[in-house]
């Protein structure tokens, strides 16, 4: 069974990235977006490893609920950069302007998703200590890839950003030179 949750974890994510491309037209910016992922995993297995949580089934479950969870997050905040820089700013204040609009989006979805899991993550209740593994890998995801997103993201969307930009300029030169050659 572990085999197979780490299928579905891997078929939602490639799931996630086809309809992120399709969203913002781009091949790039879905990477992006993803990187997110890799930072909540890291959070999750903090988590649990701290709580002394095993990882069992419920726990891939947790995992999968985390991705789509802070993948949403990224997207608020590269749209937002996105119209930002559609509406003529620069990349740079674009990405600032971005970040003080979601941040308090981001956060409110944060604290709201962390105050519901507390309960599971305790154990209270009917089987709690079922579904436990559950509420700690998303809680641990939740916490870091949040305070990791509002600064990894945007770090990463403008290096990409610089990279493309350098490889358009380059374009654009070896085009010109070959309109010359054309010309003569």
């Amino acid at each position: 069974s572990f085999r197979s949750m780490q299928f579905v974890l891997l078929l939602a994510i490639f799931l996630v990235y086809l309809v992120m491309a399709s969203q913002f037209e781009s091949l790039v910016h879905p990477f992006v977006i993803l990187l997110t992922i890799p930072l909540a995993i890291t959070g999750a297995v903090w988590a649990l490893w701290l709580t002394g949580t095993t990882v069992n089934v419920v726990a891939y479950i947790g995992l999968i609920m985390l991705a789509g969870i802070v993948v949403n997050q990224s997207i608020v905040l590269i749209d937002a950069v996105n119209q930002a820089r559609e509406r003529g700013m620069s990349k740079a204040d674009a990405i600032v302007e971005a970040g003080r609009l979601r941040l308090r989006p981001i956060l409110m979805t944060t604290f709201a998703l962390i105050a519901g899991m507390t309960p599971v993550a305790i154990g209270l209740g009917e089987g709690g200590e079922f579904y436990q593994p559950l509420a700690v890998a998303i809680i641990g995801g939740t916490i870091t890839s949040t305070l990791l997103t509002l600064l990894v993201v945007p770090t990463f969307y403008d290096s990409i950003e610089i990279s493309r930009d350098r490889m358009v300029a380059k374009y654009q030169r070896r085009a010109t030179r070959m309109n010359g050659l054309l010309a003569f």
